[in-house]
C-alpha cells in the first residue's frame, strides 16, 4: 500500500503526461480524455484530476512543458538562422508538445508556468533576431521578428504535415531551412552574402528606404481608404 501511495503522488503526473503525448501524437488533441489517459497509465479514473483537475488543466501542462522544452533548445542554437533550424528539430522531435503549444485555444493562457514558459522561449527568439545585422533586420526589428517566425513556424508545420515530403524529397530539412533562410535574411550571419562590405550594405538600405519613403507618399496621396499600410499602422508580435 505505501508503495502505491508513492507511485500516485510521485509518478502519476509524468505517467498520465506521457499517455497524453502519446495520444496527440497519433491522433491529436481534440482525442483526449482524461477517463481514457487514467485507464492507459492504470490508475483510478478520478487520479488525473486530482493533478489536472481537468482536460484544459492537462493540455495547459503539456503546453508549459513544451515551451520550456522549446525555450532550451533555442538558447542552446546559435545566430538566427540555427535558431530557425533549433525549432524545427523542436518540432520535428516533439509534434504533440508542438502541435498544443500554438493553440491557446486549447489551455489556460494565464497559467504562471505556461506564461513563464513563453516569455522564455519569446525572448530567445528575439535575441536571434537582435543578433542580425542592421540591413537584414531593416528599419522594424520586430517585423523581422515575424518574417523569422513565420519562416521557421510554416516550414515546420508543413513538415509535420507531410506536406514537404515531394518538395524535400531525400534531403535533410534542416539543411533545406538553412538555405530558405539564407534567401529570406541574405546578409544574416553564415549566408553567402555575410561578408558583403559595409558600402554595399548600406547603399542597399538607403534605396530600400528611398523605395519605403516614395511609397508612403503615394499612400498619403491615396489617403485612408488605400489599399497599402498606414502610417502607424501596429503589427502584432508572436506571442
Amino acid at each position: 500500500m505505501p508503495a502505491e501511495r508513492t507511485y500516485h503522488h510521485g509518478d502519476l503526473r509524468r505517467a498520465v503526461l506521457t499517455a497524453a503525448l502519446d495520444v496527440i501524437a497519433a491522433d491529436g488533441p481534440d482525442a483526449l480524455s482524461l477517463r481514457d489517459l487514467a485507464r492507459r497509465a492504470g490508475v483510478s479514473h478520478a487520479a488525473p484530476a486530482h493533478h489536472f483537475k481537468d482536460r484544459t488543466g492537462l493540455l495547459t501542462a503539456v503546453a508549459a512543458e513544451g515551451y520550456g522544452l522549446f525555450a532550451d533548445a533555442l538558447a542552446d542554437a546559435g545566430d538566427l538562422r540555427e535558431r530557425g533550424v533549433a525549432y524545427v528539430r523542436f518540432a520535428a522531435g516533439h509534434p504533440a508538445h508542438f502541435q498544443v503549444m500554438f493553440r491557446p485555444e486549447l489551455h489556460r493562457c494565464d497559467d504562471p508556468g505556461l506564461v513563464a514558459a513563453k516569455a522564455r522561449a519569446t525572448e530567445a527568439l528575439r535575441a536571434g533576431v537582435s543578433g542580425l545585422p542592421g540591413a537584414a533586420r531593416g528599419d522594424d526589428e520586430r517585423l523581422a521578428g515575424i518574417a523569422a517566425w513565420s519562416l521557421a513556424h510554416g516550414f515546420a508545420t508543413l513538415l509535420l504535415s507531410g506536406n514537404l515530403d515531394a518538395p524535400v524529397g531525400n534531403r535533410d530539412p534542416e539543411e533545406v531551412f538553412r538555405v530558405l533562410a539564407g534567401l529570406l535574411f541574405p546578409t544574416g550571419p553564415g549566408s553567402p552574402r555575410a561578408g558583403a562590405g559595409d558600402e554595399d550594405r548600406g547603399a542597399g538600405a538607403e534605396e530600400a528606404r528611398d523605395r519605403g519613403r516614395r511609397a508612403e507618399g503615394g499612400a498619403r496621396r491615396t489617403g485612408p481608404g488605400g489599399d497599402g499600410l498606414r502610417p502607424g499602422a501596429t503589427t502584432p508580435e508572436p506571442s
